[in-house]
């Protein structure tokens, strides 16, 4: 019996995803992939300078580096990349599924979903303040956002390998999963009439989830529409607004204050 066509793209799709790698770089983001021993370590290209310095990480991770002429550096990532002379090719990481995450992962109640968040340095600064303010996930749609890259990672300065990064095939129905495990999802809009304080007070000690949208557009429609509530940040001025990671910051702070 022939296969549907949806199951064909399913697997392929699978396979594809099980193929690909990413390559890290950077001193700090190299050394705490090679310090994860959840993290699948493909081919480690080093100056000799980086690989003193990372001596022990090397150690620790079992793993042969290849050593670079500095001015030949030959990993597969953009020329002006500030890598240090390190570069790690790995798999990406696989922190199981959204219930299991939200419902009993490491940390407060509270995660953070972001609608259509493409810049890689923006969802790096949101994972190191997720990790900072004892978050359990960040979420993210599988397509239309930053996917795990080298930039990523250097700008997460080592909370990709500890901060739980979920991509999702459709973020509004995540959205559901959530508010069906207890959780309220509070959605941030500079329009919004309710400040984020009452929205984090509303909860009453319920999970929280943070829904924030790409700078610009903001929130999408369908969204917006999935979220219990929309709260906005209140600012001191009529002029000039936080960039989504700051945002984010500021919310993750008050909703951790809150619990």
């Amino acid at each position: 019996m022939k296969k549907p066509s949806w199951v064909i793209d399913k697997e392929r799709s699978r396979r594809a995803s099980a193929a690909e790698t990413v390559w890290l770089f950077g001193l700090h983001a190299v050394r705490d992939a090679l310090m994860n021993p959840n993290r699948e370590k493909l081919r480690l290209l080093l100056t000799r300078n980086a690989a003193d310095k990372l001596a022990d990480a090397i150690e620790a991770s079992g793993m042969e580096p290849e050593i670079e002429d500095p001015r030949k550096f030959s990993a597969p990532i953009d020329p002006d990349s500030v890598h240090q002379g390190a570069a790690l090719e790995v798999k990406a990481l696989d922190w199981g599924s959204l219930s299991d995450v939200a419902a009993g992962g490491e940390g407060k109640p509270l995660v953070v979903l972001l609608d259509r968040v493409t810049d890689p340095h923006n969802v790096g600064a949101i994972l190191r303040s997720a990790e900072v303010f004892g978050a359990r996930a960040v979420i993210a749609p599988r397509h239309h956002s930053a996917p795990e890259t080298g930039a990523l990672a250097k700008t997460a300065s080592g909370a990709l390998e500890r901060q739980p990064y979920l991509r999702v095939t459709n973020l509004s129905e995540a959205m559901v999963t959530l508010r069906d495990m207890g959780y309220i999802l509070l959605g941030l809009d500079g329009d919004a009439e309710q400040t984020l304080a009452e929205g984090v007070a509303s909860a009453n000690g319920r999970p929280i989830a943070l829904v924030m949208g790409a700078e610009g557009p903001g929130l999408r429609e369908k969204t917006r529409e999935t979220c219990d509530a929309l709260v906005r940040v209140p600012y001191g001025s009529d002029f000039g607004s936080l960039n989504v990671s700051n945002a984010a910051a500021v919310a993750l702070y008050e909703a951790a204050r809150g619990k």
